[in-house]
């Protein structure tokens, strides 16, 4: 694996999916139902695998939903059967009953808006901190949506990921790496280009390292690496970079191979999500609606966790249960909603330094597809 893995910090960020529907607190009135929250004890939590300062506890459950009729972005890219382009190509164009239509574009490319087309037969699901490879600069999604069948091209709203870049086709072919925590939350919750950056830069509010730390990158490490990287800012590239001298692939595979064995031989029960936790400090969730839809973005994550792992503390204390079990609850505080009609809901709800986030899918029938709870770090 790349040593840069820490720099990935720097690149760049996230970007906002724009919304068609309204902000609202609480369930509009006549609008559908959320769905049920999920009853106490639905989710158990597995001891937690640790390896140098993070900790990662499975989440399992007997329940799981169909989440079979959703594409991922990664797939969709991959395939051709999603299409996203720089606002204002010509010819962008998506496949309907077998022709191509044409959108020319009025105005021209902008740094926080794309242009996303679905030409599947299969609603999209997009997660906040997914890289978008290509075009003039690297993107990312900034919030959870889906994208249904048939949609017209959806002015995406993003934030930048290369700083310096802004050369290149309109095309964009990759959708395999997610930003690490504390950019994907400077995107999801403050959803400001400027905290985005602020995140990059700080190191992700890194702490003093105990008095014998392990490799651990420091700030003036870390905009070396970027420095080092050539003249933009590409988030991926710094995976590949050899100006820090820290491994993310041996971190990777040495917690993946821990999870595995913790993992293996579950009867009736699938892998669902994970609650992670760096040294003492539970800091983060992920759960899905099923095993088959996180087994579809682990590997993703499990890379995001390890980076912000490496611009941590280095205190090897492990986590308490309790306070991992704790992000399986459902917040109890002010909610705000964003609803496409038949379509999705997110919605988001917080409770001190608490943040949880919620995406509903309507179609064709209410499930929440993907929840993330986070502590948040400013």
């Amino acid at each position: 694996m790349e040593r840069s893995i820490l720099a990935a910090l720097i690149g760049g960020l996230l970007g906002i999916s724009t919304f068609g529907g309204l902000a609202l607190v609480g369930p509009g009135p006549g609008g559908p139902a959320a769905p049920s929250s999920r009853p106490e004890g639905e989710w158990r939590l597995l001891d937690p695998d640790t390896y140098e300062n993070i900790s990662i506890f499975p989440v399992v459950s007997f329940y799981s939903q169909d989440t079979s009729p959703f594409l991922t972005l990664e797939e969709g890219l991959a395939t051709g059967e999603v299409l996203v382009r720089e606002q204002g190509s010509e010819g962008l164009a998506r496949s309907r009953d077998g022709r191509p239509v044409y959108i020319p574009q009025p105005t021209g490319a902008s740094v926080n808006q794309l242009v996303l087309i679905n030409r599947s037969k299969r609603p999209l699901l997009l997660l906040a901190g997914e890289l978008v490879s290509g075009g003039k600069q690297d993107r990312v999604i900034g919030k959870d949506r889906i994208v249904p069948v048939g949609a017209p091209p959806l002015p995406l709203d993003v934030f930048c990921v290369e700083h310096g870049r802004w050369t290149g086709s309109s095309q964009f072919a990759a959708a395999n790496t997610i930003v690490h925590p504390s950019v994907r939350e400077s995107a999801a919750v403050d959803q400001a280009q400027t905290k985005v950056w602020e995140s990059v830069r700080n190191g992700t509010n890194m702490k003093a390292p105990p008095a014998a730390p392990r490799a651990q990158i420091s700030s003036q490490e870390l905009q070396s690496a970027i420095a080092g990287n050539g003249r933009t800012e590409a988030y991926e590239k710094i995976y590949e970079s050899r100006a820090v001298g820290v491994s993310i692939d041996d971190l990777v595979n040495e917690v993946q191979h821990r999870f595995s064995q913790t993992t293996w031989g579950l009867k009736n029960e699938r892998v669902v999500g994970v609650v992670v936790a760096y040294g003492g400090d539970v800091a983060w969730s992920d759960i899905f609606a099923s095993g088959d839809l996180f087994d579809r973005y682990w590997r993703k994550l499990l890379r995001s966790y390890a980076v912000e792992a490496l611009t941590r503390p280095s205190y090897r204390q492990a986590a308490s249960r309790d306070n991992a079990n704790e992000f399986l609850r459902r917040l109890n505080g002010r909610e705000i909603q964003e609803t496409e009609p038949g379509v999705y809901r997110w919605r988001e709800i917080k409770e001190g330094r608490l943040d949880q986030i919620e995406l509903d899918a309507l179609q064709p029938k209410p499930i929440t597809l993907h929840r993330l709870l986070l502590h948040r770090t400013s």
